[in-house]
């Protein structure tokens, strides 16, 4: 196996842990506001350092492989491509430290119906999901796979669209409730941005194995 095979199975490697670790911070952000668990919230926070580091080392490592080992054609585009998915997990793991840090600030569970009437759990958990399949699309280079992210991330787009009139008759109902109305409003936009980054996640593995740029396109 040569040097650059060595360092791009290596590359891959790292860039999955760092997967592993930014999906780990999203479903404890969710836990942690179900439960409204400030604790979980806390060690969410935490552990956003750890994201942080890992960011910068693939950073480093690419660059590293682009001065010493000069990739071309495929390689190259893996190595372009784990550049931008790199900086897409980091700012997932942004979103789950930030809805962390809105559980910290509020002053008591959220109420399961203002969690339900704007469909706040349902959009998490899919989130989730679509997180996990731009992963697997990524390891079994599956264009199909990263396809389908695309659709789903409209899902996540209409529950953001439709929150702010379910946000409206909630509070008819439950007009001591705005605080924490504001705050669900804020995780359900941080939570549609997950969308947007797997989205862009997606984009890049199928630039990576099919060389089709399409970003600004269609797919």
């Amino acid at each position: 196996m040569s040097q650059l095979a060595i360092e791009l199975n290596e590359l891959k490697k790292e860039v999955i842990n760092m997967w592993s670790l930014v999906h780990s911070q999203l479903v404890k952000s969710n836990i942690a506001m179900v439960n409204f668990d400030k604790d979980l919230a806390r060690e969410v926070v935490s552990r956003e350092k750890r994201v942080n580091g890992s960011e910068l080392k693939i950073d480093r490592d690419c660059e590293n492989i682009f001065a010493l080992l000069t990739p071309v054609a495929v390689d190259l585009r893996f190595v372009l491509a784990v550049l931008k998915i790199n900086s897409n997990l980091e700012r997932i793991g942004d979103i789950a430290e930030g809805v962390a840090k809105y559980i910290l600030s509020a002053d008591k569970p959220f109420n399961p119906e203002l969690l339900k009437i704007t469909d706040t759990v349902t959009m998490y958990d899919e989130a989730i999901n679509i997180l996990e399949d731009t992963l697997h699309a990524f390891e079994k280079e599956d264009t199909g796979l990263a396809r389908s992210v695309f659709q789903k991330d409209e899902f996540l787009d209409k529950i953001n669209i439709d929150a702010p009139a379910a946000t409206v008759r909630y509070l008819e109902e439950h007009p001591d409730d705005c605080y924490q109305a504001l705050i669900n409003l804020s995780i359900i936009r941080r939570l549609e941005r997950v969308g947007d980054q797997s989205k862009n996640i997606a984009e890049e593995t199928i630039f990576y194995v099919e060389a089709k740029v399409l970003k600004h396109g269609k797919s």
